[in-house]
């Protein structure tokens, strides 16, 4: 087994250990979401409020690590970048670890402005799909997949090095949006939108280039 396959392990069974000793603790609606004011709108009954995570997080593991890679028609590319989905599927656990972690602090009575505690983790986490972008091979389950990206290899490798570059500069405005928080979710949903169109035109554009040459 991967030492990535042990630590997701590990970390998803200290949230159920965790779950079971706050339970006694946790009352009977735990706040389940945040509108973008920061004030909570949403309430989970307390079983699932402590346990619905840690399953989310136990059935995306094993999607990811043990179905994904065995029924993707480019299965055979996945050895060649297996260690940066394995690390793009442990960045992804932990980050529902920390927001997990937060609806348990914030059940157990400690307030917060969510908003800025999510927003850096948010931007961590796109800086560092923008590191591993150029480095993923062409799959139908990671990365940038258009229509022409999935056609061929030289605008999935051309797109994916462009998207890297932009996810990273997403990563940090939103990482720095935090100085504003007026602007957090602006600040978050623009650089998303802007991103997945500008790459869907540029893979097309990249895709017609290479057909007419």
């Amino acid at each position: 087994m991967k030492y990535s396959h042990i630590f997701i392990f590990i970390v998803i069974a200290i949230t159920f250990v965790v779950g079971l000793w706050l339970y006694p603790q946790m009352p009977e609606r735990m706040a389940s979401h945040w509108n973008i004011q920061g004030e909570v709108d949403g309430y989970l009954p307390k079983f699932w409020g402590i346990f619905l995570f840690p399953m989310i997080m136990a059935g995306l593991a094993i999607l990811f690590e043990y179905i994904i890679p065995r029924i993707d028609p480019f299965k055979k590319n996945y050895e060649s970048f297996r260690k940066y989905y394995d690390g793009f599927v442990v960045a992804l656990i932990l980050f529902l670890v920390f927001i997990y972690k937060l609806t348990i602090l914030w059940s157990l009575g400690l307030r917060f402005d969510i908003g800025q505690l999510i927003t850096p983790a948010i931007g961590a986490l796109f800086y560092y799909i923008g590191s591993i972008l150029p480095h993923v091979k062409r799959n139908w389950f990671m990365g940038i997949r258009t229509p022409w990206t999935m056609s061929s290899d030289s605008v999935w490798e051309k797109t994916h090095k462009r998207g890297g570059m932009l996810f990273k500069a997403a990563g940090i405005i939103i990482i720095l949006s935090i100085l504003t928080p007026k602007l957090l979710f602006p600040l978050i949903l623009i650089p998303a939108i802007g991103i997945a169109v500008y790459l869907i035109a540029y893979s097309y554009l990249l895709y017609r280039k290479e057909k007419t040459a």
